[in-house]
C-alpha cells in the first residue's frame, strides 16, 4: 500500500474544472501538496523551483507548449528525478497525436475521463515499479553506464517481474559502454523468444550505428513487417537507406513515418532536408511549413527551417514568378526568423538575401538590388562569421544574386576558418573550382596533422611550433586556433610565463569567433576555464 501523504504532485491541465476535480480525486487519496497550473510555461517555471513525485500534464494546452513539448524540455534540462512519474493526459485519441506523445516516452498515458480508481490504480502500478528500478534509474541519470550494469542485474534478482524493462536499461548501459558484441546478443536474445518493439528497433539500430547497413536494413524490414505503427523504425531504414546512397526510397520510407507521427520536429527537418536533395520543393516545402509550426512552442526551434521554408518556396517558382500566396508565406516567413532572432546579425545578414531573392523573383529587380547592398553592408558589419553550411548557402545566395566576387570572398573565409573538415572541403569543391580557395591553406594542414602528431607523442614544444606555424597561416582557423591553446596550456603547466599565458587568451579570443552550434564549442569552453583556473 502506497502512503500519499508524502507525495507531490503536479497538475497541468488548461481547464479549470479538469484541474479542480482533479484535485479532488487526489485530496480523497491522502495527498495534501498538489500544485496545479494552467500552461506549460507556469509547469517549467513550478519544475525549475521544485521536485514532483508524479506530474498529471494535459497534451493539448491550447496556445503556448503542449505536453510533449513541455516533457522533452524537462527531459532536455534534466528537471525530473529518477523517481518522477510523468502522465500524459489527454481527451484527444488521435493517431498522431497519441503516436507523437509516446515517442517522447512519458511514464504512461491516460484517457479522459477516468475515476480516482483507475488513477490510483494506474499510479499505484507507477510507484512500485519506478521505487523497485531507481537504483538502474538513478544511475542511468548520472551516465554511470557501469552503475547500471550491476544494478539491472541486481534488480532483475530482486524484482523478476520487473526483467523486461531492466533489460531495456542492460541495452543502454551494454551500448554507453561501447559492448557492442554483448548488446547484439542480448537483443537477439529477447526477439527469439518474443519479438519486442524497442528490441527491434535498438538492434537494427545498432547494426547502422557499426555500419552493418545491409544487416540494418534487413532488420528494420523485419521490424516494420510485425510493428508497422512504429515511427521509429521508419526514421532508422530511412536513415540507412540514405546512407546506402537510395535517397528517393529513403524519402518514401520517411514519408510512412510521417504519416504515422506527423508531429515531431526532427523528422520533419529531416524531410525537409532530404526533399531538398532529391530536388523536390513542394515536399520539401510541406516539411519545412510544419516544422516551422511544431517549432513555434519547442525548445527544439531553429531558424533554418524558416530558412529553408523560403528556399523551397524560391525553388517551386523556379521557372515562374511567385504568386501572391507564396509572397505572403515568404514575408510572414521571414519576419517571423526577424522577430524571433532579432539579436543574431548573421541571420539579418541571410534573411536580407532571402528577402533580396524574393524580390528578384517577384520581377522587382530595383528592390533586389536595394536589399542586396543592405545585406552587403550588413556582412561587413558582421562581428562573427556563418557556420560552414550557412556560409555556403549565402555564397549561392549571393552568387544567384550576381554578386560573384562577395561570393567568392564568404566562400575564401569558409575555407580558411573551416578548411581542416574533409567534408567542409569537399562541399566547398562543390560550390567552387577556383583554386585560389580549394588549395588554400594546404601548407597549413599538414604543419596542423605533424602538430597534432608531435602531441601525441608529448613532443609538447615541437607540437605547439608546427601549431604556431599554421595558426600563422591560417589565422581564422578555428582548429588550428584551440590546438595552438591546448599546446600552451600544456606548456604552462610546467613553465608559467605571461607571454604564453597572453597568447594562449589570443587563440581563445580567435576561436571565440565560431556559430554557437559549432560542435568544438564545449572543447573551446573547457580551454578557457583551463586557462582562468589558478
Amino acid at each position: 500500500m502506497i502512503d500519499y501523504s508524502q507525495k507531490s504532485f503536479l497538475i497541468v491541465d488548461d481547464f479549470t474544472d479538469f484541474r479542480s476535480a482533479l484535485t479532488g480525486m487526489l485530496r480523497r487519496m491522502g495527498i495534501q501538496n498538489i500544485d496545479a497550473v494552467g500552461s506549460g510555461e507556469e509547469a517549467l517555471t513550478l519544475c525549475r523551483r521544485n521536485q514532483y513525485d508524479v506530474i498529471l500534464h494535459d497534451f493539448n494546452l491550447g496556445k503556448g507548449k503542449n505536453g510533449q513539448q513541455v516533457l522533452e524540455q524537462l527531459q532536455h534540462e534534466r528537471l525530473l528525478s529518477a523517481q518522477c512519474v510523468f502522465v500524459m493526459v489527454s481527451a484527444e485519441s488521435s493517431q498522431a497525436m497519441v503516436l507523437g506523445a509516446l515517442e517522447c516516452e512519458p511514464d504512461s498515458y491516460l484517457t479522459k475521463p477516468f475515476n480516482q480508481a483507475s488513477l490510483q490504480q494506474r499510479l499505484d502500478r507507477l510507484i512500485t515499479m519506478k521505487t523497485a528500478l531507481r537504483p538502474i534509474l538513478e544511475a542511468e541519470r548520472d551516465g554511470n553506464h557501469a552503475g547500471m550494469l550491476t544494478a539491472c542485474k541486481e534488480v532483475m534478482t530482486a524484482h523478476p517481474r520487473y526483467r523486461p524493462q531492466c533489460q531495456r536499461h542492460l541495452n543502454t548501459a551494454l551500448a554507453g559502454l561501447g559492448k557492442h558484441a554483448e548488446q547484439e546478443q542480448l537483443l537477439r536474445r529477447l526477439i527469439s523468444e518474443r519479438p519486442v518493439p524497442w528490441a527491434m528497433v535498438a538492434l537494427a539500430d545498432l547494426y547502422r550505428e557499426t555500419q552493418r547497413l545491409d544487416e540494418a536494413r534487413t532488420a528494420y524490414e523485419e521490424g516494420i513487417q510485425q510493428f508497422p505503427m512504429i515511427p521509429a523504425l521508419y526514421d532508422g531504414l530511412a536513415a540507412t537507406l540514405l546512407a546506402l546512397d537510395e535517397p528517393q526510397q529513403a524519402q518514401q520510407q520517411l514519408h510512412q513515418g510521417l504519416r504515422l507521427s506527423p508531429n515531431s520536429l526532427r523528422r520533419q527537418e529531416s524531410m525537409g532536408a532530404l526533399a531538398q536533395r532529391n530536388e523536390d520543393p513542394e515536399q520539401a516545402a510541406r516539411a519545412y511549413r510544419h516544422a516551422v509550426e511544431l517549432g513555434r512552442h519547442s525548445l527544439f526551434r531553429n531558424p533554418e527551417n524558416h530558412l529553408n521554408l523560403v528556399s523551397s518556396l524560391h525553388a517551386q517558382s523556379d521557372e515562374t514568378l511567385l504568386s501572391p500566396r507564396q509572397l505572403l508565406e515568404i514575408r510572414q516567413t521571414l519576419a517571423e526568423l526577424d522577430r524571433g532572432w532579432r539579436d543574431d546579425p548573421a541571420l539579418a545578414v541571410r534573411s536580407r538575401l532571402a528577402q533580396a531573392q524574393t524580390a528578384e523573383k517577384a520581377g522587382q529587380p530595383g528592390e533586389a538590388r536595394r536589399l542586396t547592398e543592405q545585406a552587403l553592408e550588413q556582412l561587413n558589419e558582421m562581428p562573427g562569421f556563418f557556420s560552414a553550411s550557412a556560409a555556403m548557402q549565402v555564397a549561392s545566395q549571393l552568387g544567384d544574386l550576381g554578386q560573384d566576387q562577395q561570393a567568392s570572398a564568404v566562400l575564401g573565409t569558409c575555407a580558411e576558418m573551416y578548411g581542416d573538415d574533409p567534408q567542409v572541403r569537399a562541399e566547398l569543391a562543390a560550390h567552387t573550382d577556383d583554386p585560389d580557395i580549394l588549395v588554400a591553406g594546404s601548407e597549413a594542414l599538414e604543419w596542423n596533422r605533424l602538430g597534432i602528431l608531435a602531441y601525441q607523442q608529448k613532443d609538447y614544444p615541437q607540437a605547439l611550433e608546427l601549431f604556431r606555424k599554421a595558426t600563422t597561416a591560417q589565422p581564422r582557423n578555428i582548429s588550428f586556433a584551440l590546438n595552438t591553446a591546448q599546446s600552451l596550456l600544456r606548456l604552462l603547466g610546467t613553465q608559467p610565463a605571461e607571454a604564453l599565458q597572453e597568447e594562449c587568451r589570443d587563440c581563445l579570443q580567435r576561436a571565440s569567433q565560431m556559430p554557437a552550434g559549432d560542435h568544438r564549442r564545449e572543447r573551446y569552453i573547457k580551454l578557457c576555464e583551463r586557462l582562468e583556473t589558478p
